[in-house]
């Protein structure tokens, strides 16, 4: 009789550590023991891959604005998107660089001098990148300073250089009609 309870006993402990074991909740993928930590930073670094910036896209309500009255000068709106891969607009931090190119009619490569490059802008800190993102748009907005002649083509080119240094270039046909 004794052996019966004391087998009875050993294996309601059992019972009682595999429900233990059971009942606890495994968060992220799990991990072999040989496995590193490494190995699964690099697994979840890649799933995260997919919601970086693939594409920079110039929006088209970029437009030249002639100066007004109140002493401001004529500009360049620029509104820009950055795409990820699913092809959402997605707020990320960033570098962006402006070109200016005159636009050259019936050209095999339509873009021709370089009228003004403008220093770059750093929206790697917080307060910098909620200074230009409008979130109605799903875009950041940029004003250049600009001073354009009438009836003129030009090709404003934009470039985002992320914190891991990819660069991502998308152009823009832009009219000045005065």
């Amino acid at each position: 009789m004794k052996t019966t309870g004391v087998i009875a006993h050993i294996l309601f402990v059992i019972l009682l550590l595999s429900v233990v074991g059971c009942g606890q909740p495994q968060l992220g993928p799990k991990r072999t023991e040989g496995q590193s930590k490494t190995v699964s930073d690099c697994n979840e670094a890649f799933a995260y891959s997919n919601y970086a910036p693939m594409k920079i896209d110039i929006v088209p309500l970029t437009e030249y604005i002639v100066a007004g009255n109140a002493g401001e000068g004529s500009k360049i709106e620029v509104y820009v998107s950055l795409l990820d891969s699913f092809g959402s607009q997605i707020k990320s931090p960033g570098i962006f660089r402006f070109e200016l190119y005159q636009r050259v009619p019936r050209s095999a490569e339509p873009k021709g001098k370089r009228i003004v490059l403008w220093p770059d802008i750093d929206l790697t800190t917080l307060v910098e990148n909620d200074n230009h993102w409008r979130d109605f748009l799903r875009a950041y907005e940029f004003s250049l300073p600009f001073e354009s002649e009438a009836d003129q083509n030009y090709i404003l080119e934009a470039t985002c250089i992320s914190p891991n240094g990819k660069r991502l270039s998308g152009e823009f046909n832009l009219t000045h009609i005065k």
